[in-house]
């Protein structure tokens, strides 16, 4: 199962009116494991962003002044995502903004060339109703570590939202799972009848015996008398 965990920043709120991408961020999540070959996009806008935007994301104009146009990147976007469950905080506001970036290319729409789209804001309010589901609300509630957010990041927050969802989905404390844990994790073993075998029982000889009583006398001997097992011993009629 190929799950990509998807977020962006932008000059402003409102794509209809003109506002665009200025970065991309893209993690790979490979049947529950993070893969490590992420994507993470920075994009000239040609045009300024809001004031009150970068003061969310710090992105400014000359930053972004060299950075590749959306047109660049296309291609190699759309064909890391084609086929994959992209998982995204806030579905709809992202996915506007990527299908308005689309239509000036002529492009089909993001969601014809991906494999589905998981709103994990939607998912979260199922979970958690009347709270805030913030993805720093959501850090906070299952105690994944934020401390490095103090602005917005696309790639960053992509990161925090697989460790959101794994939480929210399966408990699993970490994406980060130790070899050695790994290793020595508990196996589920086939349980067998014993009752089905007959085990021989072979005496011991004569000198087996004498053998075995010297080495316990040797022992009591060592201890000063004080061998546990004597005390046991049936008394003899």
């Amino acid at each position: 199962m190929r799950q990509i965990f998807l977020d962006t920043e932008t000059t402003g709120l409102n794509a209809e009116s003109g506002d665009r991408i200025i970065e991309i961020g893209c993690v790979e999540m490979l049947n529950r494991r993070l893969s490590g070959r992420n994507l993470h996009f920075y994009l000239n806008p040609e045009r300024s962003s809001h004031e009150d935007a970068v003061k969310v994301h710090g992105l400014t104009d000359e930053f972004l002044a060299d950075k590749p146009l959306f047109a660049a990147v296309v291609d190699e976007l759309m064909d890391y995502l084609a086929g994959a469950e992209i998982l995204i905080h806030n579905a709809a506001f992202d996915v506007g903004f990527l299908n308005a970036e689309l239509k000036r290319l002529a492009r089909p729409a993001f969601e014809a060339q991906v494999g589905q789209i998981t709103d994990t804001l939607l998912m979260a309010r199922e979970m958690f109703p009347g709270k805030s589901n913030s993805l720093d609300a959501l850090c906070k509630r299952l105690e994944v570590d934020n401390a490095s957010r103090s602005l917005h990041g696309a790639l960053l927050d992509a990161g925090l939202l697989a460790e959101v969802y794994i939480r929210m989905t399966r408990g699993q404390d970490s994406l980060v799972i130790d070899e050695v844990e790994a290793a020595t994790a508990e196996v589920a073993l086939e349980s067998v009848d014993l009752s089905a075998f007959v085990l021989p029982v072979i005496p011991a000889d004569a000198a087996e015996a004498q053998a075995h009583a010297a080495l316990i006398a040797e022992l009591d001997k060592a201890s000063g008398g004080k061998t546990v097992w004597k005390e046991a011993e049936p008394a003899v009629a």
